[in-house]
C-alpha cells in the first residue's frame, strides 16, 4: 500500500513538472488578462461538469474571498452552482446550452469566462466558450489530454499534459492557485 501511494503521489508530481514546462507562459498570460480585467472591474466566470463543476465553485469563492491575504473582493461566478438554472436549462433546452445560457445572460464584453475541461471536448463547456467569444469575453480554458477541442477555440488553453483525469485535476488546481495568488498580489 505504501508503494502504490508514493507511485500516486509521484505521478502527480511528474504531471505538475511537465505542466509547468509546457504552460508557464500561457499561465503568465492568463494572469495578465486577469488582472486587466480585475482593474476594470470586471467578472471572473466559471465553467465545468462534476469534479471541473467543484472546481470552478473553489476558484470563485478564492477570488471572491481570499486567497492568502486580505483584500478587496474579486467579481467571481462559478456558473455551476445554481441548480434551479442548471435544471431548468436542462430540462427546457439542453443540457448543452447550460453554460452559455448563463454567460448570455450574466457575460459582459471585458469579463473573463473560464472553461474546465479535463478531456477538453465537453460539449457544454465548448458552447459556453463559443458564446463568451461572441460576446467579447476574453477565454481561457484548462484541459487535459491534447486539449480537446476547447484548445483550439479559446484564447488561452492551458493544457495539462496527461490523459489521467485526477492527476489533470489536481494539476489544474495547483494553476488556479499559482493564478489566484498572482492576481491577489496585484490588487
Amino acid at each position: 500500500m505504501k508503494e502504490k501511494i508514493k507511485k500516486i503521489f509521484n505521478e502527480s508530481i511528474e504531471v505538475k513538472h511537465k505542466s509547468l514546462d509546457k504552460n508557464l507562459d500561457k499561465i503568465v498570460l492568463a494572469v495578465k488578462e486577469i488582472n486587466r480585467a480585475v482593474k476594470k472591474n470586471k467578472k471572473i466566470l466559471l465553467f465545468g461538469n462534476g469534479g471541473s463543476a467543484a472546481d470552478s465553485q473553489h476558484i470563485a469563492a478564492e477570488f471572491i474571498g481570499r486567497f492568502k491575504k486580505e483584500r478587496r473582493a474579486v467579481g467571481a461566478v462559478a456558473l455551476t452552482t445554481d441548480t434551479s438554472c442548471l435544471t431548468a436549462l436542462g430540462n427546457d433546452y439542453s443540457f448543452d446550452i447550460i453554460f452559455s445560457r448563463q454567460i448570455e445572460g450574466l457575460g459582459q464584453k471585458g469579463d473573463i469566462a473560464i472553461g474546465i475541461s479535463t478531456s477538453g471536448n465537453s460539449k457544454n463547456v465548448i458552447e459556453g466558450i463559443k458564446k463568451a467569444k461572441d460576446l467579447g469575453l476574453k477565454t481561457i480554458t484548462l484541459t487535459g489530454c491534447d486539449g480537446g477541442k476547447l484548445a483550439k477555440i479559446s484564447d488561452i488553453s492551458i493544457i495539462v499534459p496527461s490523459n489521467d483525469t485526477a492527476r489533470i485535476q489536481e494539476s489544474h488546481s495547483c494553476i488556479a492557485h499559482a493564478i489566484c495568488e498572482l492576481v491577489e498580489n496585484s490588487i
